[in-house]
């Protein structure tokens, strides 16, 4: 699976000289594109954030808030190079805004109230039109109050296709999540102590799809892409998908160096995986569990039930894990252009604080944008197009996975023993005491959010800016 990889330093060893940092932009050349033809193509969805009352969880109905009248929101795909116009139109009882997770975009379209755009009040409309570089998962959510708005339904799933997609028999996406219900409602009591002091908030109903019973059927001999997404608030899910050949092939969208062992990877929220499955012939008849084991407890996700007939023919063709990721390994001896200490303080508007190096930043909820940055977010600047390392030093005894706006990173290091992950990312989790460094080239400039994607976490101030710029 993730293990670390490569001989461990000698006693006494002098670290090797680090490259020069053009060294480090030359390796990640090839590994994603600046800029993309566009195809002509235009793709106009209407949007449509409202309140709604729905047959979730077990079928009863449940009051929540829904893009388009769905949990998920409509799957929306587009090839990449395709034009994506989305005419958003806020029905809620509070402004709102869409960011698109893990796309890299123009930075005015990256649904930040108060830093790229202001919030869409209720009754308002919001045009985002963006050109998608990047085939993968991505997935779409408020960036306003989301600590609750997320949490009442509203996200969907953004699937950039190749402009010719492998062959799969089927490709299909599963959104994780959970819900605190109380008394057949949504718990209406958001960012209390308990959540915002832990690790967020966690619900006592999972959901794949918005249901407690999703079923997937598949028959023998089919090959399946399971695109996984974890749209929850706090909960870390660890899907267990023993008794398939299941290979990790992209991560936060794009395609790992090579395929995957799945085994404990860690789906922290804003994360996603996609999966090549074959479905063997010796499952035909069977049901496959498919388990979270982040917890002590195992928490039961989906089935997959194989059908009894005869298998029919599986696609054949090479995995399309095969993207060029730098290895970016002798990086050891250049300190980190920015470093980040994670920590809580009491105080604040929610009484807790936490913190990006003792700094928190107020949360936008009112509709103007200042470019100037009045909510007291840390702006950092970072050069565009050249090679910067981060570092993630988690002070406190929680969970944070760290989300970058506008780009991806790879992970370098953790509690400074070389990392062997060989994907780029645009989410970390950094568990608790430990310390993360990233290697990152951002190429679009910008003031992009750096924040921790438990969702009480941000909106209790644990928020900067990265300001990328030609430096």
């Amino acid at each position: 699976g993730l293990a670390p990889e490569g001989e461990p330093a000698r006693a006494g060893a002098a670290p090797a000289a680090a490259k020069p940092l053009t060294a480090q932009v030359r390796e990640f050349e090839g590994s994603y594109p600046e800029a993309v033809t566009p195809t002509g193509v235009v793709r106009e969805i209407a949007l449509e954030a409202a309140p709604a009352t729905l047959p979730l969880l077990d079928g009863r109905p449940l009051e929540v808030w829904a893009y388009n009248g769905q949990v998920p929101g409509p799957t929306i795909r587009v090839r990449r190079g395709d034009t994506l116009r989305v005419t958003f139109t806020n029905r809620l009882p509070q402004p709102t805004t869409v960011h698109w997770h893990g796309v890299r975009l123009p930075n005015a379209m990256d649904g930040v109230p108060g830093v790229t755009q202001p919030a869409v009040p209720p009754g308002g409309t919001f045009v985002y039109e963006f050109v998608p570089r990047d085939a993968g998962t991505f997935w779409f959510h408020p960036h306003l109050r989301s600590s609750e708005q997320v949490e009442r339904g509203l996200y969907g799933v953004l699937i950039v296709e190749d402009p010719e997609p492998p062959p799969y028999s089927r490709d299909i996406a599963w959104v994780l999540d959970d819900w605190r219900i109380r008394e057949g409602a949504i718990d209406p009591r958001f960012n209390t102590p308990h959540d915002l002091m832990h690790d967020g908030r966690w619900g006592n109903v999972i959901t794949v799809n918005g249901s407690t019973d999703e079923r997937l059927a598949v028959r023998p001999g089919e090959r399946i892409r399971l695109r996984l997404l974890n749209a929850a608030n706090g909960r870390v899910f660890a899907p267990d998908l023993s008794g398939l050949d299941a290979r990790v092939v992209a991560v936060d969208g794009l395609y790992t160096a090579g395929p995957l062992d799945p085994a404990g990877f860690e789906l922290a929220p804003g994360n996603r995986i996609d999966l090549d499955i074959t479905i063997p012939a010796s499952a035909a008849g069977r049901q496959l569990g498919v388990v979270d084991r982040f917890t002590r407890r195992p928490n039961a996700l989906a089935s997959i039930d194989v059908g009894q007939g005869a298998a029919v023919q599986t696609p054949a063709f090479p995995s399309p894990a095969t993207a060029h990721v730098p290895a970016w390994r002798d990086t050891d001896a250049i300190a980190p252009r920015l470093e980040y200490r994670l920590a809580a303080r009491r105080g604040g508007e929610l009484g807790i604080a936490w913190t990006l190096n003792g700094a928190a930043a107020r949360h936008a909820h009112d509709t103007e944008a200042s470019t100037a940055d009045g909510h007291g977010h840390e702006v950092s600047a970072l050069p565009r197009g050249e090679w910067s390392k981060l570092r993630f030093v988690n002070d406190s005894g929680r969970l944070h996975p760290i989300h970058l706006h506008g780009m991806f990173f790879k992970v370098l290091s953790r509690d400074g023993r070389p990392a062997d992950e060989p994907f780029f990312r645009d989410t970390v989790l950094v568990h608790p005491r430990e310390a993360v460094d990233i290697g990152v080239v951002p190429l679009d400039e910008g003031r992009w959010m750096l924040h921790c994607h438990i969702l009480e976490h941000a909106e209790a101030g644990m928020m900067s800016l990265l300001d990328v710029k030609a430096m």
